[in-house]
């Protein structure tokens, strides 16, 4: 019970002094102003239906609701419910207040509406969200009942101004290097437990015991009695919208998830607009929106700052994503910010699905750990193609605004400075090319422009499965470091200029059918373009676009000179 005080008093005081950040963009009716979305868009992309709902509305409030933020209004959330859906459909609005409650079970035809003030505080009591089959990162598995629970739905909504809390910070365990020493000591003195190591703060014993060193939050246990036994380790998703059909998200802040904060997973026709969706920077597994095995998708007009990836796509993880075979697909990305997160726009890793037809342009990140993250690893197969990226601005990113890893959470053949895959101390060897094998082709980004303070890019594929066919036009990088290239096969550089504080501004390790023309650099270092790795071949560079370019480049002893052109 102490926990649960010590939660209560400081959650409401941060409602109280923590502004609620808004995003203004189009109407919520659908009218020729929304031609720009699907502007410029180079696939053919379905035109999404807004779902339209009858006039009947009802107010909890009118189902005994009290909005003081201790009430359980759990019952008033499901009658109210119950009761437009038994009517054919409808309005349930939410009026200004602070209304606790556990999970809130959707059904079809429903219009969730959050009035201006208006607070939907989910209970951080842990019994209130049973277990139940579900999908997390990739895995078919057991999780606690979301907080918003939308399963086999057609034609809903959650509008509104106002604000989903999902209490996150009474199920997320916390690493002390996250925090300042005062920050740790108040958590600590909350009540929970420790890691043997003192390093890990966890909510409950049941919580610890989850939380195994090799089960990336997805313990492999084998019946739902052993995953009773670390319940409160299975943190959910907020918003869970599972097997869905028309779906409109337009208006309410999201934040403070237990886990990611909006999943829409095996579901179509989907619009995400206007929305603000926040995590504390420090949040384990705090994603923004992690779109899954979805198509027919908008996400427009909205702004991110979360505790790790802020836009997502994900279409299962190894042998359960490939057997669900569900790619993401037809999704168009515009008009979006994003603060802090792990990345501004991230594919992968959980990709064994595949994602295509995918269009993302007119985003800004600022601050963002990677701006376009593209990541994978042997054992997930899967195939990422035809995604379009324009007109992106950045600022502050801390390693690269372009990052293709295909070594992510394994062995590289060079260091990653993400942490998510170490150097192996020798080359890596290609390995059988079979369905377990990720594949990422056919990228095209044009209009990028990044100012930050890490290296310039990362172009990561696997000796087997080399990154194929990306081409980057009219782009600005500045980074402490260059662009490195590794076991790519086609790439095209058109107009970028690379500006750099040491080393090559260009370096390729193995890298085949390579096309640089009108490449501008500025480094203080001398070579400024590398190659090297006895599987170059076909490098061709347009002598205009650079002055003196024998001096400029070196040729490693390991490259077959005739494989270097300059043009």
């Amino acid at each position: 019970m102490k926990v649960l005080r010590n939660w209560l008093k400081w959650n409401l005081l941060l409602l109280m002094v923590t502004p609620v950040l808004s995003c203004s963009g189009v109407s919520t009716q659908q009218d020729n102003s929304l031609k720009w979305i699907y502007k410029d868009v180079e696939f053919e992309m379905p035109v999404i239906s807004e779902p339209q709902f009858p006039d009947y509305v009802v107010n909890i409030s009118d189902f005994g609701a009290i909005g003081d933020g201790m009430t359980d209004n759990s019952e008033a959330f499901a009658a109210s419910i119950e009761d437009v859906a038994a009517n054919g459909g409808g309005k349930v609005v939410v009026s200004r207040g602070i209304w606790l409650t556990g999970p809130i079970k959707m059904k079809s035809n429903i219009n969730l509406y959050l009035e201006d003030g208006a607070v939907v505080l989910f209970s951080p009591d842990f019994d209130k969200y049973p277990l139940i089959e579900t999908s997390f990162e990739g895995l078919e598995t057991y999780r606690c009942m979301s907080p918003i629970h939308a399963h086999n739905l057609e034609n809903i909504a959650f509008t509104g101004n106002g604000v989903f809390d999902g209490s996150g910070d009474a199920w997320r365990p916390v690493k002390k290097s996250k925090m300042t020493a005062s920050q740790w000591k108040n958590l600590v003195e909350s009540g929970g437990v420790l890691s043997d190591d003192g390093k890990i703060w966890y909510p409950t014993e049941k919580s610890k015991a989850g939380d195994g060193k090799d089960n990336f939050n997805v313990p492999d246990l084998s019946s739902k009695e052993e995953y009773e036994k670390v319940k409160d380790f299975l943190r959910p998703v907020m918003v869970s919208i599972k097997e869905c059909k028309g779906v409109l998200l337009d208006g309410p802040t999201f934040q403070n998830s237990p886990a990611w904060n909006i999943h829409p997973l095996m579901s179509e026709n989907i619009i995400v607009r206007n929305l603000t969706i926040r995590n504390p920077w420090y949040s384990q597994n705090g994603d923004g929106l992690d779109l899954e095995s979805c198509k027919n998708v908008l996400i427009y007009n909205n702004s991110f700052d979360v505790g790790d990836d802020a836009i997502c796509f994900k279409s299962g993880k190894n042998e359960d994503g490939r057997r669900r075979g569900m790619p993401t697909e037809n999704v168009i990305v515009k008009n979006n910010i994003v603060y802090h997160g792990h990345g501004g726009f991230v594919v992968g890793s959980e990709m064994s699905g595949g994602v295509r037809n995918v269009h993302v342009s007119k985003c800004t990140f600022m601050g963002t750990d990677t701006g376009l993250r593209f990541k994978s690893t042997r054992g997930r197969g899967g195939v990422v193609e035809n995604i379009y990226i324009s007109d992106i601005d950045m600022i502050d990113i801390p390693t690269e605004p372009i990052r293709f890893n295909l070594f992510y959470e394994g062995n590289a053949p060079v260091l990653d400075d993400g942490g998510n895959s170490v150097p192996s101390g020798e080359w890596s060897e290609s390995q059988p090319v079979t369905e377990e094998t990720p594949s990422f082709r056919n990228i095209f980004m044009k209009n990028i422009r990044a100012n930050g303070f890490g290296n310039a890019g990362f172009f990561m594929g696997l000796p087997e499965m080399n990154l194929q066919n990306v081409h980057l036009e009219n782009a600005l990088l500045r980074g402490k470091e260059g662009i490195v290239i590794v076991d790519a096969d086609g790439i095209n550089f058109r107009n970028v200029k690379v500006i750099v504080e040491k080393g090559p501004a260009l370096a390729l390790l193995n890298a085949r059918n390579i096309e640089i023309g009108g490449l501008q650099f500025e480094t203080p270092d001398i070579p400024a373009i590398a190659i090297y790795g006895n599987k170059t071949e076909n490098v061709s560079i347009q002598q205009s676009s650079i002055e003196d370019i024998e001096a400029s480049l070196k040729i490693g002893n390991s490259v077959n000179p005739d494989q270097v052109r300059i043009e």
